[in-house]
C-alpha cells in the first residue's frame, strides 16, 4: 500500500504549483515584453559574448597571460551586459501604398479582436531598422550624426548609383509575438545588407556599441503583442495566424531608398507620428528640396549651439569659475554696500542742523501763547 505523501502531490499542492508556475511564465514574459518593445522588432536576450565552450589553454602559456585573458572577458561581459539600444538607424517607408495596404492589414485583424489596436504600429512610423545602437549623451549623439555622415560614401560605393527598390510582398511573425511585412527575395537583398554591415562597421569604429548578436533580417513590423502586456494575463500571448492568412502573399508595394535617419527610440515622436529623428543622409537621386536643405541646416546648427551651452553649463558650475564671478562683481562696489562687510565698521554720521532758535528761549509770540 502506498503511503500518502511519498512522491504524490494533494490537490491543494498541485493547484498551488501550477499557480506559480503560470506567475513565473508571466514574470518572464513581461521581461522579454519590456526588451521587445523597441523599434527593432527582435533582440537576442542572451549575452553577446556567452561562452558555450570552454576555451582550450595551452598548458605552456603562463599565468600572467592566462590572467589576463580572464580579466578581459569579465570586461566584455560586463560591458555588454549594460547594452540596451537607444538609437537607431531606420529607412523610412514614405510609399503611400504600403502604408495604405499595412493599414488595410491591421483594420482587418481588429474587426477580429478589437483589443489589439494598441498593439499596433502608429501612422507614420512604419520603417526598416537597419542598426541599433546605444547612444549615452548629447556628446555621443554628436559623435553618432558624424558617423552617420561617414557612412554615405560607403552606401554610394555600394549602389554605384543605382536605385535601391525594396518590394514588400506575404506578412510573417517572430515567435507569434511581432508581426511583420516580409520584404520580398531578389537582387535587392544582397546591397541592403551591405549597407547595414558598413553601418554596424562604421559605429564599431567610433566605439560605439552597435548591432545585434542574431544576423541582420530586414522586415517591416506592423504590430508588437509587447505594447500591450496586460493582454496576456487575458489570455492572448500569441498572434494568431488565422488573422492575417488573407495577406500571406499580399503585394504590398515597392519603396524606393532615398533616405536613412538616425532616430532616437526614447525621445518623443515628432506630430507626423514618425521617430525623433537627429540627422538623415540622402540616398540616391531623388531631388532634395529647399526645405529639407533647411531643416538639415538648422538641425545641424541646433546641434552645435546645444554642445556649446553644456560646455557653458559645466564652466559655470566649477567653484573657482563661481569665486571668480564674485570677486569681479565686487571689485567696483563700495565697501559699505558689499555683503561681506562687517556692519561695525560702518560710521553713522547725523544729518546736518539747520540753523534756529535754541532749546529754552521762546519768542514773545510763544509767551503769549502760553499764558
Amino acid at each position: 500500500m502506498e503511503r500518502p505523501g511519498a512522491g504524490a502531490i494533494n490537490s491543494n499542492e498541485c493547484e498551488n504549483v501550477s499557480r506559480e508556475e503560470e506567475m513565473s511564465e508571466e514574470f518572464e514574459a513581461d521581461a522579454m515584453d519590456s526588451l521587445k518593445d523597441m523599434p527593432f522588432a527582435t533582440i537576442d536576450i542572451k549575452d553577446d559574448c556567452e561562452i558555450t565552450d570552454a576555451p582550450h589553454i595551452n598548458l605552456e602559456r603562463s599565468k600572467e597571460n592566462e590572467r589576463i585573458s580572464k580579466d578581459q572577458i569579465k570586461k566584455r561581459k560586463k560591458k555588454q551586459k549594460g547594452y540596451q539600444p537607444n538609437y537607431f538607424l531606420s529607412i523610412p517607408i514614405t510609399n503611400k501604398e504600403i502604408t495604405r495596404g499595412i493599414k488595410i492589414l491591421q483594420n482587418a485583424i481588429l474587426q477580429q479582436d478589437e483589443r489589439l489596436a494598441k498593439a499596433m504600429t502608429s501612422d507614420g512610423s512604419f520603417h526598416i531598422t537597419l542598426l541599433v545602437m546605444q547612444l549615452l549623451n548629447e556628446d555621443e549623439v554628436n559623435l553618432g550624426i558624424g558617423a552617420l555622415l561617414e557612412l554615405k560614401p560607403f552606401v554610394e560605393e555600394i549602389l554605384q548609383g543605382k536605385e535601391l527598390i525594396l518590394p514588400f510582398q506575404g506578412v510573417d511573425t517572430f515567435g507569434n509575438q511581432v508581426g511583420f511585412v516580409k520584404l520580398a527575395e531578389g537582387h535587392h537583398i544582397n546591397p541592403l545588407l551591405e549597407i547595414a554591415e558598413a553601418a554596424k562597421r562604421t559605429f564599431q569604429e567610433k566605439g560605439f556599441m552597435a548591432g545585434e548578436n542574431r544576423s541582420f533580417k530586414p522586415h517591416l513590423t506592423f504590430m508588437k503583442l509587447s505594447r500591450t502586456p496586460w493582454l496576456r494575463r487575458k489570455g492572448v500571448k500569441k498572434i494568431d495566424p488565422k488573422f492575417y492568412e488573407k495577406f500571406i502573399s499580399h503585394t504590398f508595394g515597392e519603396e524606393m531608398v532615398h533616405r536613412i535617419d538616425l532616430c532616437s527610440m526614447l525621445k518623443k515622436k515628432q506630430s507626423n507620428g514618425y521617430y525623433h529623428c537627429e540627422s538623415s543622409i540622402v540616398i540616391g537621386k531623388r531631388p532634395i528640396g529647399l526645405q529639407d536643405l533647411i531643416r538639415e541646416a538648422l538641425r545641424r546648427e541646433r546641434m552645435g549651439l546645444k554642445s556649446k551651452v553644456k560646455q557653458i553649463k559645466e564652466l559655470l558650475l566649477k567653484p573657482e569659475t563661481q569665486a571668480r564671478i564674485r570677486r569681479e562683481l565686487l571689485e567696483g562696489r563700495p565697501a559699505s554696500s558689499r555683503p561681506d562687510s562687517d556692519p561695525g565698521d560702518r560710521v553713522l554720521q547725523a544729518p546736518p542742523r539747520t540753523p534756529g532758535p535754541e532749546r529754552g528761549h521762546a519768542t514773545g509770540h510763544d509767551c503769549s501763547a502760553r499764558s
